[in-house]
This record gives structure tokens, C-alpha cells and sequence, in this order.
């Protein structure tokens, strides 16, 4: 019995752990996306207040599966009806995946651009470039200053 209540414990622990890293490895960059860690993958969006600043987007441009990109670079583009951005990547690595749904359904980004409107994930090539990113507070006090 006391080793069941071992083994129990350990597993909790190790998927609080999984859980709480997961959260803690969401990062900003000050041009707006997001990534969200899980393992060597990153999933990479733009954020609540960059869809707000656009309004309606009307066209999504998604860099291509397979293909390699440096941290900075551009990748892609989010079009609206008053402006247009250019994505940049917060991370280097390789596409493995792009959101389809959103280039027949760009309006997507307008209901959940931190959520099921991801626009891409690269499997990351050097992890340690998240640690010059924001994480939510500072990505909070950033957008805060750009309000006034």
C-alpha cells in the first residue's frame, strides 16, 4: 500500500511538473507573437492585443512546412482590412506544421489568436533563444506602455 501511495505521488508531482513547465515556457516577443513550449516544439501565434490592433484580418500568409528559419526572420503575414503585419519567428528551427484552417478562415485570428488560431510550429534548433523573450508580465507591462 505505501508503495502505491509512492508511486502515486511521484506521478502527481512529475505532472504538475509537466504542467507548470508547459505554462511557465509561453513567451512574447515586442513585435506581438507568442510561442508556447511543449518538449522541442514550439507553437507560435500572434497575441490578443496584436488581432485587437489589426481588427478584421482578411488574409494570413504561413511560412511553409519543412522549411528553415532563423529567430527574427520574417515568416509570413497577417493582413486586416487597416493594416498589415509582417510574423516574425521568436525562435530558429524547422516548420513542421501550419494552421490551413486559418488561410481559408482568416477571421479566425479575431475569436482565439492565443488559442486554436496558431499560425505555425517549428521544432526548435536552439532552445536557449526563448530566454531573451518576455514572459507575460513583461509582456503585459510592454503593451501597458504603448496604450499611453
Amino acid at each position: 500500500m505505501a508503495l502505491n501511495l509512492l508511486k502515486r505521488s511521484f506521478f502527481t508531482q512529475r505532472s504538475l511538473y509537466s504542467l507548470s513547465r508547459f505554462y511557465s515556457t509561453k513567451k512574447y516577443t515586442e513585435s506581438h507573437e507568442w510561442i508556447s513550449v511543449e518538449g522541442e516544439v514550439g507553437t507560435v501565434g500572434i497575441t490578443d492585443y496584436a488581432q485587437k490592433l489589426l481588427g478584421d484580418v482578411v488574409y494570413v500568409e504561413l511560412p511553409e512546412v519543412d522549411s528553415e528559419i532563423a529567430a527574427q526572420d520574417n515568416c509570413g503575414a497577417v493582413e486586416s482590412v487597416k493594416a498589415a503585419s509582417d510574423l516574425y519567428s521568436p525562435a530558429s528551427g524547422t516548420i513542421v506544421d501550419a494552421n490551413q484552417s486559418l488561410v481559408d478562415k482568416p477571421k479566425l485570428i479575431n475569436k482565439d489568436p492565443e488559442g486554436s488560431a496558431w499560425l505555425y510550429k517549428i521544432k526548435l534548433s536552439n532552445a536557449s533563444e526563448l530566454d531573451a523573450l518576455m514572459d507575460k508580465d513583461q509582456y503585459t507591462e510592454l503593451v501597458g506602455k504603448e496604450d499611453h
